[in-house]
């Protein structure tokens, strides 16, 4: 009987693993596909879901994504986005937290929602969207309101969280649990034809000193509206500054915020 990684390279096409070899792979030696792919990956060999990254990634830095965790606080218009395209990256554990289901007026924006899904929780449509897309990731769905109580025990095995919350106290919080647990940290926001993004690593204080006297606030959100196209734009932001932080390509002491005007097309960077 051949051995894993021989059955693996006797099913190759170049150094690519077409997915039904991987799933033949699984079966014959009982494991996980997660398991699976990591083996792949370790044997410098590239499931063939991910050749178009190749270009830009190499088999090392795919297997650096694989072996992530990042978390996800919220999992409306922008959460939605972010996780399935942290999936389809390739990161290998997504922990999803919102304690929300989806109602009507979700349905605009919400890359998750549909009108089967109203009624249901956000993290489980997260985890049935995942498992359809890329079930080599695990999806960990935490259906809980994230607070800085129960914030280290959500986080403390994360690499990086993603903020896509719509409260500056929670954001804040959030900032303070990763502070705590030397967590870097990607925020996004977004209002009508607007949105912005910044990273911080620890240390960095960023946010902190983005909202300072504007604790008790809310989104912006809440003043100029969500339609569908801002949420994609701003979370594709946050996913690009997750993969550098992950990958080690974000920079210290780049303590700025990116904002974006849909409506004039404008880009602006504004150093804090």
């Amino acid at each position: 009987m051949p051995s894993l990684k021989d059955f693996i390279r006797e099913r190759t096409e170049g150094d690519l693993v077409p997915w039904r070899s991987q799933m033949e792979a699984a079966k014959r030696f009982a494991l996980t596909l997660a398991e699976t792919e990591g083996t792949i990956l370790e044997m410098g060999l590239l499931p063939a879901r991910y050749q178009c990254n190749r270009e830009m990634l190499t088999t090392q830095q795919q297997l650096r994504l694989f072996r992530s965790t990042v978390a996800v606080i919220g999992c409306g218009g922008l959460g939605g986005y972010v996780i399935e395209e942290l999936a389809r990256l390739g990161v290998g554990t997504i922990i999803a937290i919102d304690p929300d289901i989806f109602v009507e007026h979700n349905l605009n924006r919400q890359l998750l929602s549909s009108l089967s899904q109203l009624g249901h929780a956000k993290v489980e449509a997260a985890a049935a969207r995942i498992a359809g897309i890329n079930p080599a990731v695990t999806l960990v769905p935490l259906k809980e309101m994230f607070t800085k109580d129960n914030g280290p025990e959500f986080l403390h095995a994360a690499h990086v969280a993603v903020d896509a919350l719509d409260s500056v106290s929670v954001r804040l919080e959030l900032a303070e649990v990763c502070e705590t647990l030397n967590i870097p940290f990607v925020h996004g926001a977004i209002g009508g034809w607007y949105g912005q993004v910044l990273s911080q690593l620890p240390g960095e204080a960023t946010l902190q000193k983005l909202y300072a006297g504007r604790e008790a606030g809310t989104g912006i959100e809440k003043r100029l509206g969500n339609p569908s196209f801002t949420p994609a734009v701003i979370a594709s932001l946050e996913v690009a500054e997750t993969c550098k932080i992950l990958l080690g390509l974000r920079r210290r002491g780049k303590r700025r915020k990116l904002t974006v005007n849909l409506l004039d097309m404008e880009v602006d960077e504004i150093i804090i």
